[in-house]
């Protein structure tokens, strides 16, 4: 899975004619903590179950056509995807806010990582 193909999953919705954005987070393993301590990998675990859940939630949102999100699981070296997330809507307002919503909520309710 990849951006591309979630895009172009996007692009085919029987409602795509009322998007006016697509907005796309690529998360990816990062060098370093939080606290600045050194990573050399993540592992991740999601809870499927829950993110189709949040993914339900955030279409529900005003302005927003559709939401399509994939967790890379397993353990991941620096510099590799962790979360694709695409959210398509009619006005960037909408677009940002549920991108943001998306992400901050997939992070705290559906994966979980330990670092090494």
């Amino acid at each position: 899975m990849n951006l591309s193909t979630l895009i172009e999953q996007v692009k085919k919705h029987p409602e795509f004619h009322r998007v006016g954005m697509i907005l796309c987070h690529n998360g990816v393993v990062r060098g370093t903590s939080r606290d600045g301590r050194p990573v050399s990998e993540v592992t991740v675990r999601a809870d499927r179950n829950r993110l189709e859940s949040v993914l339900a939630e955030i279409k529900a949102m005003p302005g927003i056509i559709e939401v399509l999100a994939h967790v890379n699981e397993g353990t991941l070296k620096v510099g590799q995807d962790v979360m694709y997330v695409v959210v398509a809507g009619d006005f960037r307002e909408n677009v940002f806010d549920a991108t943001v919503a998306a992400v901050n909520r997939i992070k705290a309710e559906v994966t979980t990582k330990k670092e090494k």
